[in-house]
């Protein structure tokens, strides 16, 4: 295998790679986490194979058919284009079924928005068809613009700007003096997921909120419009889900409960992740006349858009009316589920999935990761028809109503938890793709695994592996931490997860380590969510010749193959324990700098020198001093964390020791030892979950409260800490702590399958002289 210049760091990084049937050969260019170098070499002959087989034009020809008409949950196409990927999965030899779920799928029935004062206006909320874009004219099948799971509703008021509407938006509006309460809100997409903008907007009691897509980060600013360039037009908006899936994802009926037809479905009012206040999302074209009729003080530079007008914050002296009501029906969910049996650990499920549900179209989301899906299983199953067969066993998923809530994923791991929690290995998720960098998070016990990927892909434009390219790009471009880490160890660090995509059930809800991957950086995506995310913009604007749709089917194809076929489970402890280090670390230093800020603000404040905004409208009010931020006790974390390196370096020793020369694992050892390996995720969690959102279980990795898809690492330590909840926060940290040490437990029980018997403890390996 050619292996390139900057590549070779990261084979003397993977010191921990277990040949376990042969001799240790982590300097061994194609060595494999989990394989002896001869399984190794035959793997790399695998894969090989496997790429030979890859066609883009299958790529290109099941985009256009399965974005052909608008597939919304509960739609007539999304239905057909459930049947055709079934059909798919059949016709190459997959166990398929359609499992179906009933979830709660509210459509709009009005939708008002105008403005009462200085003078009258009517928001079109309309996109409006393109002779470049064969299919935006569908408008009888097409949903049309708005934003799931917000209320009904009849609110005026006065508008107040409010930028991205995230919380500390409201802190400083409050140190201007402006109070939202009783107004109705308007807000630009970015700085956080959408649904926590009339989240955050109801606590601070606005009765209506308004999103639109500023053409700064969303627009004409990034480069030419649609149909011109790839960036959204002046009357392109961005629907979405609002539903609160920090509290919990899946259908907002039956929380942790599988929406069957069986599940009894409670009264509407009981649903906990509805919006409190009604919220639309409109285009930029509706929000000009808006914008210019606010008045009151200039909004602070940062929050200023790229719209020819000045932003003020308001209040008024517009005036808005917000009138919308919603058909509040359930419908069905249609999950599509293919298997392939494993024949030696036929128990053991490597997960793989991406949705088929789209707002609209949805070329780019989801059918651009969904073809590479159905390019890899179909290739997959070529290996399989002509003698190769997996130990593992293979289930590939194409969700229906992510785009809702990752509803389909959630009813199903919901329905099937038991099972899974026995089951499941490893969950690998896609959605979106393009062309650009190889984007990876995830677990990372799964760390050194999928950089070994991403050394074995070459990207399609360099000519290079898709982990030198990446890294290259993290050098010149990261912060000088990610820098030094690029440089020094030759791997990338993973992103960790929080939500936005399939794996959070899988990951937060059960404790299934997890992967999501996705190439993208150099497209033109300004659709998002629109009528314009067409075959025809994809194929001008995001990967035109499928070279990404075929680097994704090469980087998960490898994922697949490798997870169902290594001898042992590809985990490995240094990175996460690593990584561990750095987030006890980060949540000890926000204590400190919490200290300092409010000892700094209470010191200005008896000074008398804090600096306020002055209105000579209304009185000088000073902000309260902040409350004592006490010192914290860390030390049952620290000690955890000490306890976790001790047995990550242990395992680390063994697996070496074990792959040096002693016997193979027999069966019943491998079982045992993959047993003890899947369990190690399973310890980060615990059936109480975090504070006030039960369903997330997950002690390490969160979406946060109020950061909806951005992650929160040890949520439970560091949200308490960010709400200035003292005792809740020394609670979690011992919390932390224990689930920290019954995940080097796991990892002890993992050693002691790996650790030789007393007669070979004076063996020399078969390696040495």
């Amino acid at each position: 295998m050619r292996v390139h210049a900057a590549v070779r760091p990261l084979l003397s990084g993977l010191c921990a790679a277990v040949m376990l049937n042969g001799t240790a050969g982590a300097e061994a260019p194609a060595s494999i986490l989990g394989f002896s170098d001869e399984r190794a070499a035959a793997q790399h002959t695998l894969e090989a194979q496997f790429d030979a087989v890859l066609n883009r034009d299958n790529l290109r020809n099941w985009m256009q058919r399965l974005s052909a008409q608008p597939h919304h949950l509960g739609s007539a196409y999304g239905k057909e284009n459930a049947e055709f990927i079934a059909d798919l999965f059949r016709s190459w030899g997959y166990e398929t079924r359609i499992e179906t779920f009933y979830v709660l799928f509210p459509t709009p029935r009005v939708r008002v928005l105008e403005m009462v004062a200085p003078e009258p206006f009517t928001a079109a909320l309309v996109e409006p068809a393109l002779p470049e874009d064969a299919t935006s004219g569908q408008t009888d099948t097409q949903l049309p613009i708005y934003n799931c799971y917000s209320v009904d509703g009849d609110v005026t008021g006065e508008l107040v700007y409010v930028n991205y509407g995230v919380p500390k938006d409201y802190e400083e509006l409050e140190r201007r003096g402006i109070d939202v309460r009783g107004k109705i809100v308007l807000a630009r997409y970015g700085g956080s997921w959408r649904g926590i903008k009339p989240k955050v907007a109801a606590e601070k009691g606005a009765v209506g909120c308004i999103i639109y897509s500023d053409p700064r980060g969303d627009g004409y600013f990034e480069g030419d419009v649609y149909p011109k360039g790839g960036w959204r037009s002046e009357r392109s908006a961005q629907r979405g889900s609002v539903a609160d899936m920090p509290i919990y994802s899946g259908d907002p009926l039956t929380p942790g409960v599988g929406a069957t037809k069986k599940t009894a479905k409670p009264d509407l009012r009981r649903a906990q992740t509805l919006t409190k206040i009604p919220v639309l999302p409109i285009a930029y074209s509706d929000a000009v006349p808006l914008l210019r009729a606010i008045g009151g003080p200039m909004a602070p530079e940062a929050w200023r858009g790229s719209l020819p007008l000045p932003y003020r914050l308001g209040p008024g002296p517009a005036r808005v009316h917000l009138r919308l009501e919603f058909d509040w029906k359930v419908v069905p969910a249609n999950d599509v589920i293919a298997t392939l049996r494993g024949t030696e650990l036929p128990d053991e499920w490597i997960l793989r999935g991406n949705h088929h549900d789209a707002w609209v179209n949805g070329a780019t989301d989801p059918v651009s990761g969904l073809v590479a899906l159905l390019e890899e299983a179909r290739a997959v199953a070529g290996l399989a028809r002509n003698g190769w067969k997996p130990a593992r066993t293979i289930v590939y998923a194409a969700w229906d109503g992510e785009e809702e809530g990752l509803l389909g994923s959630t009813e199903w791991v919901e329905t099937h938890a038991a099972e899974l929690r026995r089951k499941a290995v490893v969950y690998i998720n896609t959605d979106s793709n393009s062309r650009g960098l190889l984007e990876m998070a995830g677990s990372h016990t799964l760390e050194t695994f999928i950089n070994q990927v991403a050394r074995d892909v070459v990207d399609p434009e360099k000519n290079v592996s898709v982990l030198e390219r990446a890294r290259a790009a993290l050098i010149l471009q990261g912060t000088e931490e990610e820098r030094k880490a690029a440089r020094e160890t030759g791997m990338l660090r993973i992103g960790a997860l929080g939500s936005g995509s399939d794996y959070t059930p899988f990951l937060q809800h059960l404790g299934i380590a997890a992967l999501s991957l996705g190439y993208g950086g150099e497209d033109e995506y300004g659709q998002y969510h629109s009528i314009y995310d067409s075959f025809d913009h994809y194929r001008r604007f995001m990967d035109p010749n499928f070279d990404y749709g075929l680097a994704m089917a090469r980087t998960t194809g490898r994922v697949v193959l490798r997870l169902a076929s290594a001898t042992v489970l590809p985990f490995e402890f240094g990175r996460f324990t690593a990584t561990i280090e750095r987030y006890v670390k980060e949540v000890s230093k926000l204590a400190d700098d919490m200290r300092d800020e409010s000892e700094e603000k209470n010191r200005r404040l008896d000074e008398g020198t804090f600096t306020a905004y002055f209105d000579p409208t209304k009185p000088y009010v000073l902000p309260k001093p902040d409350d004592a931020v006490p010192h914290l006790n860390f030390a049952p974390l620290e000690n955890a964390l000490g306890v976790l390196q001790k047995s990550a370096r242990a395992h680390e020793k063994a697996a070496l020791a074990r792959g040096a020369g002693s016997k193979p694992l027999a069966p019943a050892e491998r079982a045992a030892l993959d047993q003890a390996l899947m369990g190690c995720e399973r310890a980060l969690t615990r059936p109480e979950g975090l504070p006030g959102r039960p369903w997330y279980v997950h002690h390490v990795y969160a979406p946060g409260q109020y950061t909806g898809y951005g992650v929160k690492t040890l949520p439970g330590v560091r949200e308490a800490l960010e709400l200035r909840r003292w005792r809740e926060a020394e609670a979690q940290v011992v919390i932390a702590a224990q689930l920290l040490e019954a995940y080097a437990a796991r990892i002890d029980a993992a050693t002691t399958i790996l650790e030789p018997a007393p007669a070979e403890l004076t063996r020399k390996p078969a390696s040495a002289p």
